[in-house]
């Protein structure tokens, strides 16, 4: 029985892990969303930046000129242009048609308080948070960067009812040259493409590159044992087109980012909802990420593109403001994705999550399929877990001799576990068998742990009665003491261990396990009292077949 010590220190030392992170996580949907945030009357405050993203090369090769910044291209102050959709209420600054606000209409920051939606952009000074897109000019040619002002024909756009697209137009102009930007809103989509035309009119060559730019303050999570935002991660993040980076800040600061890539953009994420600026995949772009001022800026430039005179010139770009929807994010991006970050237990939780959301498809309550993929991760299991169940059944007709043979070495301890291991051999019993559902559920039991706190699909999502929000602890804690109570009937079950600091540490474990559960995800709770109920029916009815097989045969 010494080999059992390891895997129940294991064990308890994995409880003490999620409980830290449970205890941090309790209110997680009040502080989900950025602070409320919003645009001041009908004004909003430009960007106070050092500089914009660097000129690319020229197409004919070398460093084109740095353009002088003109007045017109100082901060400014702007109007907003507002557009509603069925999912994003978004505002458009005029000073550099930048998205300075977006709130998500279906997503509230409490539970409690179904009025006050998530705002993820916001132009507060220092909380700013703003998705901007422009373009650089080469040879100090006029550009239509995030510092100038654009114009708009209205001051508010509206999806229409039946439409599926909203396209709302800004234009900017200047020697000749004019750049019309339009926003793409899709219906039930929080995805909005970016397409920038530029029109030559100046009679001369023209040559301009366009930018994504992320600029976010830096707002570390406050830290408290009941706030989710002391673990999951708040900041800036990048993909290259093969790998996925989130960034300290302050590693920035010391290190900042210079890489060209293709296929890749630039984000910021806070726990359930994520903040991205995506540029044209098909050609090479300079990605740059700084931290200066308690801000870090992201962004990522394209190659200089000649427009003729009299010629015309398209660039696109994409933006995600919105929840992390892995369907939406796979839509959008490659490697969007990956800001769902289930961390090591990846390859458990994401086929985990598949099996939750296909049974959700059939039965449209997300408690209910966390019962049914329990039953279904049971059924996979069951044959090791029956060959466990019969092992700790003939463990428990022992009990009689093995407390004999106690008695009988109480002061050799040597010949003590020498007889119990001529027994277990006689008898062909493994002692460590009970160990083994405990470690084929651990890997299962951390998987959902990461599917309920990080799947923003789950987030709020009700159950029955007074469990109104599986990914937060049960208010009344009524699922951990059931859990408590199914825990102690299986180890009724189960024999007792022959060692008695281990048989105090079994019997103190559905107390200890209720008191950790208290603060974890009720759904988390709900999948370990299913799987505790069914485990304890499992091991009753292999119980009884033991006790009434005959003496000499197995049960079956």
């Amino acid at each position: 029985m010494e080999r059992l010590r390891f895997p129940l220190w294991a064990l308890f030392g994995a409880m003490l892990l999620f409980s830290w992170q449970a205890w941090n996580a309790d209110r997680a949907r009040v502080a989900a969303g950025a602070p409320p945030a919003g645009v001041a009357a009908e004004t909003v405050p430009a960007l106070d930046e050092e500089g914009l993203p660097p000129l690319p090369a020229s197409p004919q090769g070398g460093q084109p000129e740095e353009p002088a910044l003109q007045p017109s291209a100082a901060p400014s102050t702007g109007s907003v242009v507002r557009v509603l959709t069925d999912v994003l209420a978004v505002s458009i600054s005029t000073s550099g048609g930048d998205l300075v606000e977006a709130e998500l209409l279906g997503y509230a920051q409490d539970k409690k308080n179904d009025a006050v939606k998530v705002r993820l952009l916001s132009a507060e000074p220092g909380g700013e948070y703003i998705l901007s897109t422009g373009l650089r000019a080469a040879d100090g040619r006029p550009e239509a960067n995030h510092r100038e002002r654009f114009s708009s024909a209205r001051g508010e756009y509206r999806l229409d009812s039946g439409a599926e697209e909203l396209v709302v137009p800004l234009t900017w102009s200047s020697g000749g040259i004019t750049v019309t930007k339009r926003y793409r809103f899709q219906r039930g989509r929080y995805y909005i493409g970016v397409e920038q035309t530029v029109r030559n009119e100046s009679g001369e060559d023209y040559a301009a590159a366009s930018y994504v730019l992320v600029h976010r303050a830096h707002r570390p999570p406050s830290r408290s044992m009941f706030d989710v935002d002391t673990y999951s991660f708040t900041g800036p993040v990048y993909y290259d087109g093969d790998s996925y980076d989130r960034m300290d800040p302050e590693d920035l600061a010391d290190e900042p980012l210079s890489e060209t890539a293709v296929a890749g953009w630039v984000g910021s994420i806070q726990h359930h909802f994520v903040g991205a600026a995506i540029p044209e995949g098909t050609e090479p772009h300079q990605y740059d990420g700084r931290f200066a001022d308690g801000s870090y800026r992201l962004s990522a430039i394209g190659p200089l593109r000649a427009v003729p005179p009299g010629g015309e010139q398209r660039y696109s770009s994409q933006l995600f403001v919105g929840p992390k929807l892995q369907t939406q994010l796979r839509e959008t991006a490659p490697g969007l994705v990956l800001t769902v970050d289930y961390g090591i237990f990846t390859v458990f939780a994401q086929p985990l999550f598949w099996l939750l959301k296909t049974l959700f498809g059939f039965v449209g309550n997300w408690g209910w399929a966390i019962i049914l993929a329990t039953l279904i991760i049971k059924a996979v299991l069951f044959p090791l877990t029956e060959a466990s169940g019969r092992s700790m059944a003939r463990m428990r007709k022992l009990q009689p001799r093995l407390k004999s043979i106690q008695e009988r070495f109480k002061d050799d301890p040597q010949g003590r576990n020498r007889a119990m291991m001529e027994l277990y051999k006689t008898e062909k019993v493994n002692p460590a068998a009970g160990c083994l559902p405990i470690f084929i559920q651990l890997p299962f039991f951390i998987a959902f742990y990461w599917v309920l706190v990080e799947s923003v699909e789950i987030r709020q999502a009700p159950f029955l009665l007074w469990i109104n929000d599986l990914s937060s602890r049960d208010p009344v804690f009524v699922l951990p003491a059931l859990m408590g109570a199914a825990m102690f009937w299986q180890q009724k079950l189960n024999p007792k261990p022959p060692d008695p600091m281990q048989a105090r540490i079994m019997t103190a474990m559905p107390v200890i396990f209720t008191v950790f559960f208290m603060f974890f995800p009720s759904g988390l709770v709900l999948y370990w009292l299913t799987n505790s109920v069914f485990s304890t029916l499992q091991q009753w009815r292999i119980n009884r077949r033991t006790e009434k097989a005959p003496k000499g045969r197995p049960a079956r």
